[in-house]
């Protein structure tokens, strides 16, 4: 059984836990856990999408919000505006994780 496999579950569950509390517009999976590569070390790396007035700030919101931590979570927030504008400028981190990421809602 992969790690994703092995947390799925609880991976859904905290997305769930994240629509419900923040109503988020897109939370991508990236990192080693999207791309096929995770081992039992590895963090679980979250995208979200939010119309927010400070992404810091939410961010440590959700972040503060996961508990108990069913495993390490790495998590960065954007604002959709922001989002555009990062691709327009072709960052190639946001690209790879609109691109090769899996979304896991919206």
């Amino acid at each position: 059984m992969t790690p994703l496999e092995k947390n799925q579950k609880k991976l859904d569950q905290v997305v769930k836990l994240i629509v419900k509390k923040f109503k988020p517009e897109k939370i991508i999976l990236f990192g080693s856990y999207a791309w096929g590569k995770p081992n039992e070390d590895s963090d679980v790396d979250l995208f979200i999408v939010k119309k927010t007035d400070n992404a810091r700030e939410t961010a440590m919101e959700i972040d503060g919000s996961i508990r108990p931590r069913p495993f390490p979570i790495d998590l960065i927030v954007y604002k959709p505006e922001n989002v555009e504008k990062r691709i327009k400028m072709g960052d190639f981190f946001i690209q790879d994780i609109i691109s090769k990421g899996k979304t896991l809602y919206g």
